[in-house]
């Protein structure tokens, strides 16, 4: 049958930072399908510049009731929504299931920064991968005959990524009289959000020679080192789906571990996610957890940055459930992470106390993991990105036909019925 949006009503809700979900909207209309989008705040607003949109001003309180209505009265068949755990949306995955409405939803990458994630029903720790196993993942391949596709050379938007996320913010701010009852979904109120925003970008310049020097010193310190993959604190997959509150936690319990089982010689190294931006003082902790634990002249902190050059000479990783821990199994290194992970099976991630970990870490099983990473790349993975202008355009070219396909990308590839995955051009 022709894939075609005749009779299909996509309901959308909030979405990356920027214009990439009107841009979808946009393409679904052109496949004939209706859609709407609900607006929380002035900054759903500015980025839908559409007709087919709807404010929703109520209390938090009323929007279970609200979006059942809107499945019923407006006929919905898919909803469309980037992130499953934030409160509107989790309650939104709940009432689109109840009422047998099919949820797509989008997520930063898996194996990020080159590919983005679309799946229906859930992401990450909800994810039909939690369930999957590799050998159900390698039955699925052994139809295909193509190779793993190859990342580009450069391709990435984190300068993008935080533009369109202070500008969000800032139109959330200036137009909060409009929407008087909206909450955001983490801790910090809007205002605190934006400044953070505007910190980080006035300081990239100065953030970047620090990361410099600190890379310098430990590529050139001629010591072997573990690399400690850190997360953001208020991100979902921290949150929701690992055994931590706070990053404190994490990084009193992997100071101790190193402290009681790496070899006197050996180094650690905290890298920071590239978007932190201060809220919580990482920095601060793990100096002074370094210092309590008596090996402050063995403890690094690489502020954000490009993780293959830390990498390539790690001896091994720790993670809490870090999309990141993907870079590590690529390259055949140890990893133990301690949260729900898509990539946590038992081929791939250490099973071994912390302190046994730092002491003789196990290896992957790196067959296994090319076989999970070739899975993922012809189902869930999607090339291309949510905030530049060549990122989007990859991404629609693609994403589009997958949403109206009546399988999702998991048994389509199971059936032999997933459509042609396109080749990453790399970019010289």
């Amino acid at each position: 049958m022709r894939l075609s949006g005749q009779d299909r009503r996509f309901l959308f809700l909030q979405g990356p930072h920027g214009p990439y979900f009107h841009a979808l909207g946009r393409m679904l209309e052109h496949a004939g399908a209706r859609v709407w989008r609900v607006g929380f705040n002035r900054g759903d607003r500015a980025f839908w510049p559409s007709a087919n949109y709807i404010a929703f001003k109520g209390c938090q309180e009323e929007w279970p009731a609200a979006i059942r209505a809107l499945l019923v009265d407006r006929a919905i068949t898919d909803v469309v929504l980037y992130g499953d755990t934030r409160l509107i949306h989790a309650e939104a995955v709940r009432a689109a299931h109840a009422a047998g409405v099919q949820v797509h939803v989008f997520e930063e990458g898996y194996l990020r920064p080159y590919w983005v994630t679309y799946e229906r029903g859930g992401s990450n720790g909800h994810s039909r991968l939690m369930d999957t196993s590799v050998p159900q993942m390698q039955a699925a391949l052994a139809q295909l005959d193509m190779d793993l596709p190859d990342a580009p050379a450069r391709w990435g938007d984190m300068r993008q990524h935080v533009f369109w996320g202070a500008l969000y913010h800032w139109f959330v701010l200036t137009g909060f009289w409009d929407y008087r009852n909206f909450r955001p979904h983490r801790k910090l109120t809007v205002g605190q959000e934006f400044l953070l925003y505007c910190k980080r970008l006035a300081l990239m310049p100065f953030h970047r020679w620090e990361r410099m020097l600190a890379t310098f010193r430990i590529k050139h310190g001629g010591f072997p080192y573990h690399l400690v993959l850190l997360q953001l604190e208020h991100d979902a997959s921290f949150q929701m789906h690992s055994p931590f509150s706070t990053m404190t936690e994490f990084l009193e319990l992997v100071m101790e571990g190193f402290a009681k089982g790496a070899a006197p010689h050996h180094h650690i190294v905290f890298k920071a996610h590239p978007l932190e931006d201060g809220r919580v003082p990482v920095a601060r902790e793990i100096r002074r957890l370094a210092r309590l634990h008596g090996v402050q002249n063995r403890v690094h902190f690489v502020r954000g940055g490009k993780l293959a050059q830390l990498l390539n000479h790690a001896r091994s990783a720790v993670t809490v459930n870090s999309t990141a821990g993907q870079q590590v199994l690529w390259r055949g290194l140890p990893l133990k992470t301690f949260g729900a992970a898509v990539y946590a099976k038992p081929e791939f991630v250490s099973t071994q106390s912390l302190s046994d970990f730092f002491t003789l870490p196990t290896r992957p099983d790196s067959r296994a993991y090319r076989d999970y990473r070739h899975y993922l790349l012809e189902t869930s993975q999607i090339a291309g990105g949510f905030y530049s202008s060549q990122g989007r355009r990859e991404l629609l070219r693609q994403v589009v036909d997958m949403m109206l396909q009546a399988e999702d990308p998991y048994d389509a590839l199971s059936s032999g019925k997933a459509a042609p995955r396109q080749q990453l051009r790399l970019v010289t």
